[in-house]
């Protein structure tokens, strides 16, 4: 018996998946895409791909995306209606991130667009230019897909395969694995969690590097996905290297670990040229240095869906090399910053120590440190990646840490899903560690709902917890002078027993109540997924944040 048409749809597009090398496929159950759920099942049961489902399309969207960052090529599948629009955040997150997820939606027959049909809306272009976009409605559409999924295939960033279905949505038969395409390997080789660096190293081959010219005062900022090269370029220079915990820059003897505090001190009044790599968002410190008008800014093109810098740029290029001759000056100039990073993080640790308590600070280090080379570091967009910023360490070169955040939209979106994503698509022995914020956790605690069926990772998920939003108690809105209005706008606690929270959904929960207790629990992992919990202060958060920031001088 012949297979319905919307079956015979729904294999095409999944065998052009598996023909563009996609080996991991997330699945939000529906009825519209049931042709497709049916296909990847198959194609899952005949060892192609690895499926995995989740009853939530925006968790589904982040869990994609996290397996993308660390090197997977992997596609989400939804059904109609909202369905495709709870995915708009992990798709906006990929562009902004130049992250290549596909989007697999089921879609109604055009004809009914404009109607009242069950489920129905305008998914054309739903994304708007944040992803490319296909219409699939007939088998001869199919061929096209192979040209548009394949790898580095038009711009960078996400893309959505909109799929008619129409007609009888099971299939007869399952899909015989012989007719089921193999998935291609990967069109060479990449640096998982840095698509930028995979470029950069492209243009250093083919000799496209901008050599700069010896003299200034020069230092390099690294931002989210920098990459390798950025090191590359201070160590060969002799210049500074200020990068942030997921450029995938920070390692070796010229990365900086309390730059950020060094900015403010006459050290950083000297410098005279700046060489920006990757997406910097982390520090106002940086950003007031690359505004300053006595700063010559020279850029390295970054991927992403908006790649003009949002400060002057005085030269941008492809990829830049250190000068043929370096400057004499270079050496003691390095050697200046490397002392006086030396004696702030001596004064950072003394005060935070001071503390006799868990404080958000420690709670960063301390995970930090319990991250062997090679292992692998999801980090929230809010207060802990600039805890991690200050504290982390800086391991040697050769000793590289996979640390990933959401720096895209900076958004505190489906971090848990990306994490547990990131670590299912690295190697089981690597240790996965995540560090997020409570408010962060509860915003995707539905990452943690995970069938009896699905594979987990082992990722254990440290939760600091101040029972609220402490990053705006450093901003302006902390400010005494707006205390009355402060929790109920912006501090937002909350109460939630997370003990409780975890129990709901049968995750290993521990909560610890001091550093000595937060060593033990990161070097005793439980397997699988695990959350341990740490109880801070908020209401000191600004006085601390304050009496680090006067600790550069």
């Amino acid at each position: 018996m012949t297979e319905p048409t919307a079956v015979r749809l729904a294999r095409g597009v999944v065998a052009a998946l598996l023909r563009a090398g996609i080996t991991e496929v997330v699945l939000a159950p529906g009825s519209r895409n049931a042709p497709l759920a049916f296909a990847v099942w198959d194609a899952a049961r005949a060892g192609r791909l690895r499926l995995h489902t989740r009853i939530d399309e925006r968790t589904a969207g982040f869990l994609a995306l996290g397996l993308t960052r660390v090197g997977a090529r992997a596609a989400v599948v939804c059904t109609s209606g909202t369905a495709v629009a709870n995915l708009h955040p992990a798709v906006l997150e990929a562009a902004h991130s130049a992250v290549p997820l596909v989007v697999v939606s089921a879609d109604r027959p055009a004809s009914l667009r404009g109607t009242g049909a069950s489920q129905t809306t305008d998914q054309v272009r739903m994304f708007g230019d944040a992803a490319a976009f296909v219409d699939v409605a007939e088998e001869v559409e199919l061929p096209a897909l192979d040209a548009l999924l394949a790898p580095g295939a038009g711009s960078p960033g996400p893309l959505q395969l909109n799929v008619q279905l129409s007609g009888a949505l099971v299939p007869v038969d399952p899909w015989p694995a012989a007719d089921i395409p193999s998935a291609s390997p990967p069109d060479g080789p990449r640096i998982a969690g840095s698509r930028a660096a995979d470029v950069y190293r492209a243009r250093l081959a083919e000799g496209a590097a901008h050599v700069l010219p010896a003299g200034p005062r020069t230092v390099v900022v690294a931002g989210d996905d920098a990459g390798p090269p950025a090191r590359m370029l201070a160590e060969a220079a002799g210049w500074p290297l200020l990068a942030e915990p997921s450029s995938g820059a920070r390692t070796g003897p010229n990365a900086l670990r309390c730059y950020r505090l060094l900015l403010d001190t006459d050290l950083g009044a000297q410098v005279e040229r700046v060489v920006v790599v990757g997406h910097p968002t982390l520090s106002r410190p940086i950003t007031r240095l690359v505004e300053r008008a006595d700063v010559e800014v020279v850029s390295v093109r970054h991927a992403g869906r908006w790649a003009r810098r949002p400060f002057p740029v005085a030269a941008e290029h492809d990829a830049v090399a250190a000068p043929d001759l370096p400057s004499p000056a270079d050496a003691a100039w390095l050697a200046a910053w490397q002392e006086a990073d030396r004696a702030a993080a001596r004064r950072v640790d003394a005060l935070v120590a001071a503390e006799g308590e868990p404080t958000p600070y420690e709670v960063a280090g301390t995970v930090a440190r319990a991250l062997p080379a090679g292992g692998l570091l999801v980090v929230g967009a809010s207060s802990p990646i600039r805890d991690l910023d200050l504290m982390g360490v800086v391991p040697p070169a050769g000793q590289r840490r996979l640390v990933l955040a959401n720096r895209g939209l900076a958004g505190i979106d489906g971090t848990v899903s990306t994490a547990i994503g990131a670590a299912l698509g690295r190697p089981h022995s690597t240790r996965a560690l995540a560090l997020v914020g409570d408010v962060t956790f509860l915003h995707d605690h539905g990452g943690l709902v995970l069938g009896p069926r699905e594979e987990q990772p082992d990722l254990t998920i440290v939760v600091v917890n101040d029972d609220g939003g402490s990053i705006f108690a450093m901003l302006e809105q902390g400010d005494p002078a707006h205390a009355d209005a402060f929790d109920t706008l912006f501090g937002t606690p909350h109460g939630v027993d997370l003990a409780s929270l975890c129990a709901a959904t049968r995750t290993p929960h521990w909560r610890v109540e001091s550093v000595a207790e937060l060593e033990h629990a990161l070097a005793s992992p439980a397997g699988g997924v695990e959350v341990v919990e740490v109880r801070v202060r908020r209401d000191n958060r600004r006085a601390l944040d304050t009496a680090l920031r006067g600790l550069g001088a």
